[in-house]
């Protein structure tokens, strides 16, 4: 810096402040600074300068898997938003769901410097009473129901998936079957809850439920069983990558979709268009969960203070070809 400063003609002090982006610098001093900077291949150690200010500019992200399409949507949006306002992320993977792995994630975080973290697991692994948190890194949790504790972003699933089902119950089908998600899923469970309840609010039975792990293959296995109840005429699948595996099952077993059996999946990935038929399924703002997850994170940061509550992210049902009227 005092050699920029010496360049340049000015005092160190005003190197710092073209350097850091303050004003009070007149455009002549602004731009002889940076050509000084230029000819001696100047750059602003971004590492003394977090010290000094007392903020990293860098949000950390811990997760189990990015093998999900939530996951990498949600990540996506989270380092965009991050980046347009100037922060880096730090991704923290967990190896196993235990709370060992949490405990691990979080203890590097005073090695690795962030201002805040987002947190996209299951909730019941943030309880802990053995879980140190750092006192100075700011927590948003995506999709969980830790609202009483932490600050929560996350997707209006009962809402999504009560759409799903009465829009099967309007078509005139008498009930909903449900190839749910894996049990350990908070979402999975979510959706399984609001799927018994809008039923039983439409005085319907639930039929008995089918359990798949997420994956298509799942979904193939469980498809095979459900062509074989005659009185299922319509599924609910927690997510489109299941029902992808539930409409080859039924066409294998000949029962034609939809006029046979109506299905609707959740998450509208970019290929359930192309799915044949296209999938009627559930659209989650996967980009606003990420957006307003580090909105969340960052007021905390400039603020100072630590958030409570959940932000709900409404979602919409997307109709297309795989959801036809009933037989009665």
């Amino acid at each position: 810096m005092a050699d920029v400063a010496r360049v340049a003609g000015v005092s160190s002090q005003t190197v710092s402040r073209v350097s850091n982006g303050f004003p009070g610098v007149n455009e002549e001093t602004r731009q002889r600074v940076l050509a000084a900077m230029k000819e001696l291949g100047y750059r602003p150690n971004s590492a003394a300068r977090a010290l000094k200010r007392g903020d990293f500019r860098t949000i950390g992200v811990i997760t189990f898997t990015l093998s999900t399409t939530g996951n990498m949507r949600t990540l996506e949006a989270i380092a965009t938003s991050a980046a347009q306002e100037g922060y880096s992320v730090t991704l923290l993977p967990v190896a196993v769901p235990t709370q060992d792995e949490v405990r691990g994630a979080f203890s590097r975080l005073g090695e690795l410097a962030v201002d805040a973290v987002i947190v996209i697991m299951e909730v019941h692994l943030l309880d802990s009473a053995s879980l140190s948190l750092p006192p100075h890194v700011k927590i948003v949790v995506a999709d969980s129901d830790a609202g009483d504790r932490y600050a929560v972003v996350d997707t209006d699933q009962a809402g999504g998936t009560r759409d799903a089902v009465l829009h099967l119950l309007d078509l005139g089908h008498r009930t909903v079957w449900h190839l749910a998600g894996p049990e350990t899923s908070y979402a999975a469970q979510r959706r399984t809850d609001a799927w018994r309840r809008t039923l039983e609010e439409a005085g319907r039975v639930p039929p008995p439920l089918v359990r798949g792990d997420w994956s298509a293959e799942s979904g193939y296995r469980a498809g095979l069983h459900l062509a074989e109840q005659a009185h299922c005429t319509a599924v609910f699948a927690a997510n489109d990558q299941m029902a992808l595996g539930l409409l080859r099952a039924l066409d294998e077993r000949g029962r034609k979709v939809p006029q046979d059996v109506s299905v609707i999946g959740f998450d509208d990935i970019p290929e359930s268009g192309s799915f044949l038929p296209p999938l009627t399924t559930v659209h989650q703002d996967f980009a606003e969960v990420g957006r307003r997850c580090v909105e969340s994170a960052l007021r905390q940061v400039r603020q100072g203070e630590a958030e409570r509550g959940t932000t709900l992210v409404p979602m919409r049902l997307v109709v297309r070809d795989s959801t036809a009227h009933g037989r009665g």
